[in-house]
């Protein structure tokens, strides 16, 4: 019986690698599937029904209790806030170690960081608003789940998805003719960026800008800025993004420009 298997399972092993070379993708989607939830921790800020805080510390400020975010928004701990690379990153969070859980994912954008107390104590932490802690309950239970205050969570990072939003480009109050800085908010796809570039109206070619903080950028120029001015955008997957001549001659400190792309 023995030798009778081996002779069955030998041409059994070459139909399913002859398979997956008909198919190369499908090993790795399989992995991906089996692979794209997390252990992690979650609690809640902020009101019940609220946006956690007001902006956080990546500086979207009043954005973040209206569309496309809408409240749903989470405080990231160290590993996840990135000191402020992991703004703007979307990720997927579900419960079901709890009687009100659905075990049902919701959608949460980072907006703020979480630097102590549960958020240190975890490899992965998110500090969820309180609308979006109670978006995992079952209908009806989300008070019953706030009042757990902390829980056991999956997570699985995935694409922003704003719909109809272009990336926009909010210039700081403390900008002049000599410093630009700059919000830059509502990217889809990797939602989080890992370099900003500036291309002034009088050409030179593109220069680098430095994370000020959050998701601030700025640029020290020196000499006297020369608008309109470009921005090139790399996602932290890599992708590239120009936003042409977005920010006008006539630019105001406190301005907000919509660009007319997105990822």
């Amino acid at each position: 019986m023995a030798f009778s298997m081996a002779k069955i399972s030998a041409p059994l092993a070459v139909l399913t690698a002859l398979a997956f070379l008909v198919h190369p993708c499908a090993s790795a989607e399989f992995h991906r599937k089996l692979s794209s939830w997390s252990d992690g921790g979650a609690t809640w800020y902020g009101g019940p029904t609220g946006a956690g805080s007001d902006g956080g510390a990546c500086g979207y400020q009043d954005a973040v209790d209206l569309p496309p975010f809408s409240s749903m928004i989470a405080a990231g701990g160290p590993s996840i806030y990135q000191g402020g690379k992991g703004c703007g990153a979307c990720y997927q969070v579900k419960c079901s170690g709890h009687d009100s859980c659905s075990s049902s994912p919701v959608t949460v954008v980072l907006t703020d960081s979480c630097p102590g107390g549960p958020c240190l104590e975890e490899s992965v932490h998110f500090d969820l608003s309180g609308t979006a802690f109670g978006g995992m309950a079952k209908p009806g239970q989300a008070d019953q789940l706030r009042a757990a205050g902390r829980l056991q969570i999956q997570y699985a990072r995935v694409p922003c998805k704003w719909q109809g939003v272009d990336i926009a480009f909010k210039v700081d109050a403390g900008s002049n003719d000599y410093y630009l800085a700059m919000l830059v908010e509502y990217e889809a796809g990797d939602g989080d960026l890992s370099s900003v570039e500036l291309m002034q109206g009088g050409g030179g070619g593109w220069s680098k800008m430095d994370q000020s903080w959050g998701a601030v950028w700025r640029y020290n120029s020196g000499p006297k800025l020369q608008p309109p001015f470009s921005v090139r955008l790399t996602s932290s997957s890599g992708k590239t993004l120009v936003a042409s001549n977005v920010i006008p001659a006539g630019w105001k400190p406190g301005g907000m420009y919509r660009s007319v792309v997105n990822y």
